[in-house]
């Protein structure tokens, strides 16, 4: 909770902070980086910090959990801190990084406002930085209780399949002979590698087969540059270097989008490469026998982009009570529909609990579909890839 004083500072200075914050926050990777140059080559993903999106990611969510405690007093932002704190317990962040954050934000925060940040505004957002990075910190301690620490492991590939000319299925054993730990489908895992210049980056994909298989398995989408970013670095890495025999380094898996232990009906959307999470689930449905109503949504480019169609297809058609429904935006045949996902004309039952993976645009568009057909905000789920540009925009 915010204490009274400070309240009233950050609603005073929150519009300008928050019209600074781009710059504050350009600042605060340049100073960080240059004090600590190992951090952007072997922790922070070096095309999002190209491309500015972890500088927008980092800003929406201070502006974002700021503006929950004003609006908020009595609660805290669970579910946008749950989100971050798994994508900073699959890298492995410690509780003595906040302090090194703390300590380069707050200079560029002094140095983008001068003579504004006077001792009151200082201490207020000092105030909501702790507020927000203990929350973390204590959440990512838990996590790692729960799965015995934050050790990274090596994985031997003992299979790769080529899903589409763009997306190859990494299938993976624990290297050194222990039993895999267990997971939940729709969590992901940080792989981490090592580049030709001796960096080390780690990315995060999700867990594409379902609990109860005996491998562990990641499908990867070949990331391919443009005028905005340079060509992804792992996501290369991978389809170009590793075969089978070749080994991995994988963190345990986190994310919070899981299934919840609920009768109501389900569904399960993606778009491209956001379909990993949602076969896992589907897949762990299957296995399960459940027999409850699920809804099953998916766009792509093309057929022949669809990637691990084959699974979503037999793993729906395994259910007692589901239904697939397949967009694509050229090459589409009678039985599917041509152009983007549209849930116009599809009844979503009441009291529906959905799950969403893919491009923001994509998540945006479905969500305000599922709220018009009467599916309550709160049920419904999703998942970024990358950082989470949506933190500061979510109603």
């Amino acid at each position: 909770m915010l204490s009274e004083q400070s309240a009233a500072t950050v609603r005073a200075t929150l519009p300008a902070v928050g019209a600074a914050l781009a710059e504050i926050t350009e600042r605060f990777y340049a100073g960080l980086f240059a004090a600590r140059p190992e951090l952007l080559r072997d922790l922070f993903n070096r095309g999002n910090q190209a491309a500015g999106t972890q500088r927008q990611a980092l800003a929406g969510s201070i502006a974002a959990f700021a503006t929950y405690l004003l609006d908020h007093p009595e609660e805290r932002p669970d579910a946008m801190l749950g989100r971050i704190a798994h994508k900073h317990a699959s890298l492995g962040v410690t509780a003595e990084q906040y302090a090194l954050v703390h300590e380069h934000l707050f200079a560029a925060i002094a140095d983008v406002l001068g003579e504004a940040v006077t001792p009151e505004v200082a201490a207020a957002w000092d105030e909501v930085y702790w507020l927000m990075a203990n929350a973390l910190i204590a959440i990512e301690k838990r996590l790692y209780a729960e799965r015995g620490g934050s050790e990274w492991r090596e994985w031997e590939v003992v299979g790769r399949v080529e899903e589409t000319a763009d997306v190859a299925t990494f299938r993976l054993r624990p290297a050194d002979g222990r039993p895999a730990p267990g997971f939940r489908a729709g969590q992901y895992v940080s792989v981490q590698v090592e580049l030709a210049d001796g960096a080390r980056q780690t990315r995060q994909y999700s867990l594409s087969a379902a609990p109860g298989s005996p491998v562990r398995q990641i499908s990867v989408k070949r990331v391919r540059g443009g005028a905005a970013a340079p060509d992804g670095e792992v996501s290369n890495h991978l389809h170009a270097r590793v075969r089978v025999g070749d080994r991995l380094r994988l963190s345990a898996a986190y994310g919070d989008l899981v299934l919840a232990g609920t009768e109501a009906p389900l569904l399960l959307a993606s778009a491209g490469i956001g379909v990993t999470p949602m076969v896992a689930m589907l897949g762990e449905l299957a296995d399960a026998g459940h027999e409850g109503r699920v809804i099953v949504v998916h766009g792509d480019r093309s057929p022949a982009e669809h990637a691990l169609r084959a699974d979503h297809e037999v793993y729906a058609e395994k259910l007692a009570d589901a239904s697939a429904h397949f967009w694509y935006e050229t090459d589409a045949d009678g039985s599917h529909g041509t152009g983007l996902v549209d849930l116009t004309d599809l009844a979503v039952p009441r009291g529906t609990r959905a799950y969403l993976c893919g491009p923001l645009p994509f998540m945006r568009a479905v969500r305000a579909q599922l709220i018009e057909q009467g599916v309550a905000p709160a049920d419904i789920h999703y998942e970024v890839f990358g950082p989470d540009l949506w933190l500061g925009q979510e109603g």
